[in-house]
């Protein structure tokens, strides 16, 4: 139990409860521990009652000890007038653990470059500024959301420079 407007993981417990997964006894292990199925999604609970979900658990990236999640970070960018759409991910870092990667799909016509996104940035606290910046196509899955996956496998290996 973590307090209220801290973040933690979402678990639910009652007769509406899956009770596992088709033939895969092992994700069934690993998603319902006595009784509570442990969702994946990070979330916060107002002091009223309602419930925020604020990330997916495998997105979270912890650089330096701090906690950053990516959701924030993306709709932080897609505020900018000239991105279409922006995706983070945590890439490895000797130093820090991991890093904060911003993957960004600018409007057609539109011109933007690294400078820019570093000035937009500014006003992030600098732990959650991404540190690359890479201009690329965001790909999404049928229902919308972004294969994060596919971004970590495809930028997993490359020489990332500290940038923002």
């Amino acid at each position: 139990m973590v307090p209220k407007g801290k973040v933690g993981e979402l678990i639910v417990k009652g007769p509406g409860v899956m009770k596992g997964y088709y033939k895969n006894e092992e994700a069934t292990k690993s998603s319902l521990r006595n009784g509570w199925l442990h969702t994946g999604d990070m979330a916060r609970q107002d002091k009223d009652g309602f419930i925020y979900l604020v990330d997916r658990k495998k997105d979270l990236i912890i650089s330096g000890g701090e906690n950053i999640y990516p959701v924030e970070i993306e709709d932080f960018l897609r505020s900018h007038e000239d991105i279409k759409d922006a995706a983070v991910i945590g890439l490895p870092d000797r130093r820090l653990g991991e890093i904060a990667v911003a993957i960004v799909e600018p409007k057609p016509g539109r011109l933007i470059n690294e400078d820019m996104l570093i000035e937009f940035c500014g006003i992030l606290p600098r732990y959650k500024r991404p540190r690359q910046v890479i201009f690329d196509q965001v790909p999404r899955n049928p229902t919308g959301k972004i294969e994060k996956p596919k971004l970590r496998e495809k930028y997993h290996g490359m020489n990332i420079a500290q940038v923002i």
